[in-house]
């Protein structure tokens, strides 16, 4: 199927998607089932893109199958953590539905649209991947599978290390310092924001690739600057008070880093 229609497709499959979660969400008032729905997303991106691209099959076979494995373990455990605080909303939308009243719902409607808009960006070096007719794996394919692997076992370990922590009601307003949280204050964002230099190095093997570097950017911009970090410390801020101004002194926001004395 050629580019365009894929892209025209994709599109269209997104905004239906989205749509019908609004609605959902709109029903049961919990606004964070968009962050499901958005991982989830890409499920859809990887069958669609892999299946009816024009490209080399291993290859679209091989980046199709690590959106897919990436988006629903991420979508699985977003799922549990949403739906097993439901029905009290995620302190992020409880923020914007204040800010939006009166029309939170209606406003609702075009942030989940605009997630929808982000998915297709975000999804270009799969696009660009699926389209590669270059009849071999490239090299630059196989180190984006080697930091995609390492990025994949990072996160997924740093959220099992945050539930195991949780789980422990002696743990009950404090900070986790466990395994990979020592280093880091968000090791879950630093290995999803390297899900996405994995994603981009494999699309550096294809035609216009390296336009792909806009995704790790823009994913770091939100980390940094949106949705990510300063929502969630403000949020710790509120609810573990001096223990996380204490985490926030010693502890590397991002990167993973030997703790400060």
């Amino acid at each position: 199927m050629p580019v365009p229609f894929l892209l025209l497709v994709a599109a269209a499959l997104l905004f239906l998607a989205m749509a019908a979660v609004w609605v959902v969400a709109v029903r049961i008032r919990n606004a964070g089932i968009v962050d499901i729905a958005w991982s989830a997303n890409f499920s859809l991106l990887a069958i669609l893109y892999a299946g009816l691209g024009p490209g080399f099959l291993p290859r679209r076979l091989l980046i199709g199958g690590m959106t897919l494995l990436w988006s629903l373990r991420l979508a699985g455990y977003l799922y549990q953590r949403v739906m097993g605080h439901h029905p009290t909303e995620d302190g992020r939308y409880l923020q914007l539905r204040r800010e939006w009243a009166p029309h939170a719902n209606r406003r609702f409607f075009w942030f989940f649209q605009a997630q929808a808009g982000l998915n297709l960006l975000l999804g270009a070096p799969l696009l660009l991947a699926c389209a590669n007719p270059a009849p071999r794996i490239h090299a630059l394919e196989w180190a984006g599978l080697l930091v995609w692997a390492i990025a994949l076992a990072g996160e997924t370990a740093a959220d099992r290390q945050l539930d195991t922590f949780r789980r422990d009601p002696a743990n009950r307003g404090k900070t986790c310092r466990a395994g990979l949280w020592r280093y880091s204050r968000h090791p879950n964002y630093f290995f999803e924001w390297l899900v996405w230099v994995a994603y981009f190095v494999f699309a550096l093997a294809s035609p216009w690739g390296w336009a792909t570097v806009v995704c790790p950017a823009l994913m770091l911009y939100f980390l940094f600057r949106v949705t990510g970090i300063p929502m969630t410390e403000e949020q710790a801020l509120k609810s573990r008070g001096d223990d996380y101004r204490e985490y926030q002194r010693t502890t590397s926001a991002f990167f993973p880093w030997p703790p400060r004395a």
